[in-house]
């Protein structure tokens, strides 16, 4: 049976005009991501990663080339059929969480399905405690977002992510802003969630966690410099015993 495709670009180009200046941001991104993969998007500061993802989350539009979520164009949408498909089909992770403060984890990971306009979550209140014991916050659905930990406000990031079952998740920095143990927990968070069919592409900086993914698009100066298989991806075991070392001085 053959993978469903559920991101293909071709020939994908973004040019920003700043005055006279034009900047070419992306150049000819050809990337096919197929269901079930967990890819990571790395290169330097201005290679292109984010606008790629803003691209890939509806949240911009290229200048040139086609784009196919799910196995719809989105090149043709208007505004409004941009925002159902982010709705629908994409949940986004954020690095600084995003979430209201002062409202309880439940009430933030309910948001998206009180918003939806197809009627199709009736039951939003019980798929958002779904969704917290999917990321192991089962016993924290009723505190406050200022009442958890860094580490537990990404979690709700991620549980408001997958809460409406979307056919991906955009994950940009999702461990920037936190320390190393919990990032190596978060990018954990991740595998299992891919392990159960999610298909996840992650922006990181951070080579030991892009290493958790199975897969590195690698971009330079708006080009994809390199796609590879990761051959020996990284553990939560593993990474947390490179913190157990002793520092040499």
């Amino acid at each position: 049976m053959a993978t469903k495709r559920v991101i293909e670009t071709k020939n994908l180009s973004r040019t920003f005009q700043t005055g006279e200046i034009e900047v070419r941001a992306l150049t000819d991104i050809d990337l096919v991501i197929e269901e079930g993969e967990f890819v990571a998007i790395m290169g330097a500061s201005g290679s292109g990663k984010s606008t790629l993802l803003h691209i890939i989350g509806c949240l911009d539009r290229p200048t040139s080339g086609e784009y196919f979520l799910d196995g719809i164009q989105v090149n043709a949408l208007n505004k409004n059929q941009l925002a159902d498909i982010r709705n629908q089909k994409i949940g986004f992770i954020f690095q600084s969480y995003n979430l209201l403060s002062r409202t309880t984890a439940l009430e933030n990971v309910e948001l998206p399905l009180i918003y939806d306009r197809t009627g199709q979550f009736p039951n939003s209140t019980a798929l958002a405690k779904q969704a917290l014991e999917q990321v192991g916050l089962a016993d924290r659905i009723y505190h406050k977002t200022n009442e958890l930990s860094g580490g537990q406000q990404q979690r709700v990031a991620i549980a408001r992510a997958l809460v409406n079952n979307p056919a991906l998740i955009l994950a940009d920095e999702p461990t920037g802003n936190l320390d190393s143990k919990t990032s190596f927990e978060i990018a954990d968070l991740f595998v299992h969630l891919n392990n159960q069919g999610k298909t996840i592409i992650m922006i990181t900086h951070e080579p030991d966690i892009a290493q958790f993914a199975k897969r590195m698009v690698y971009l330079r100066d708006g080009r994809v410099l390199s796609d590879t298989r990761i051959e020996n991806r990284n553990t939560k075991t593993a990474a947390l015993k490179t913190l157990e070392k002793p520092i040499k001085t």
